[in-house]
């Protein structure tokens, strides 16, 4: 009877031990990163419209802050799991900050505090974008509504076109940044071996306003001395960058939560990458393992 009570006692044990341990090991990793917000990736929850977070905006003014012009400030109202990374995102040539506006609530709803940013002129060349993203940033740190949330230590950027040559130059020049997405990236006469900022890069096989040719890809490969990964998305334009993807969501979120929170468990989405038989990529590379 003896040997039977324990037997079931054991049981128990272990089924309780099974029932328990992903909370456990959960536990674990989240004392061991303080960064980390929100469950473990999956695909699926990556691709998802919205991410584990309720979302507030903040429209901001015209000329708010030296240096920017206007923007949208998109924010987790969970207090609890906080302070966040924050992200400026920038776009194009003539481009109105619209274009950009579906990243601020995608990326927000996983955990960061974002702003999406009207330029200055639509004219402004990457020189001029990198300057208003790394100002953006600074405001960040300033506004009322979120600067208790924000943590001004795990800052990152990312645009589309010419805003995403802005954003490499922003990653050049300040290299305490965590994180880097050019997206078509437009740029021309610059070097950008001395970025050190973990940088992914993605493009679009049907571009031919940023060719991969002459834009993304030499951009890529002129990064020496930090982490980075190259994505070129199947049968897009350059405008594929404007409009939800879930392609392009997966893998920013995935690189945000890589490096701006320092989150292992996105290893698994980056490394080794969008499986071979995705129609929705052609090529990915990157310096795996990270």
């Amino acid at each position: 009877m003896r040997k039977s009570l324990r037997a079931i006692a054991v049981i128990a044990a272990l089924v309780t031990g099974a029932m328990y341990a992903p909370a456990a090991q959960s536990a674990v990793s989240s004392a061991a990163n303080p960064y980390q917000r929100g469950p473990a990736p999956t695909e699926a929850s990556l691709k998802a419209e919205r991410g584990p977070f309720q979302v507030a905006q903040k429209k901001v003014s015209a000329f708010s802050h030296p240096g920017i012009r206007e923007g949208t400030i998109y924010y987790p109202t969970d207090t609890a799991q906080g302070p966040f990374g924050g992200i400026a995102v920038i776009p194009g040539f003539v481009s109105p900050e619209l274009t950009v506006s579906w990243y601020g609530p995608r990326l927000a709803s996983e955990g960061f505090v974002v702003m999406t940013l009207e330029t200055t002129t639509g004219l402004d060349l990457p020189e001029a974008r990198a300057a208003q993203l790394l100002a953006a940033l600074d405001y960040l740190k300033k506004d009322t509504t979120v600067k208790d949330r924000l943590d001004p230590s795990r800052l990152a950027v990312m645009g589309w076109s010419m805003g995403g040559g802005g954003t490499l130059r922003a990653a050049r020049q300040m290299p305490a940044l965590k994180a880097a997405v050019p997206l078509a990236p437009w740029d021309v006469g610059v070097d950008f071996g001395d970025i050190s900022v973990p940088t992914f890069l993605i493009g679009a096989d049907n571009d031919f306003i940023a060719g991969t040719g002459a834009h993304a890809e030499p951009f890529y490969e002129s990064i020496r001395n930090a982490e980075k990964a190259y994505l070129e998305l199947e049968n897009c334009g350059h405008f594929c960058f404007t409009v939800e993807n879930e392609t392009i969501a997966e893998y920013t979120i995935a690189w945000m939560k890589r490096w701006v929170d320092n989150d292992t468990r996105y290893n698994e989405i980056l490394c080794p990458g969008p499986p071979g038989n995705s129609s929705a990529v052609q090529e990915y590379r990157s310096t795996c393992p990270f």
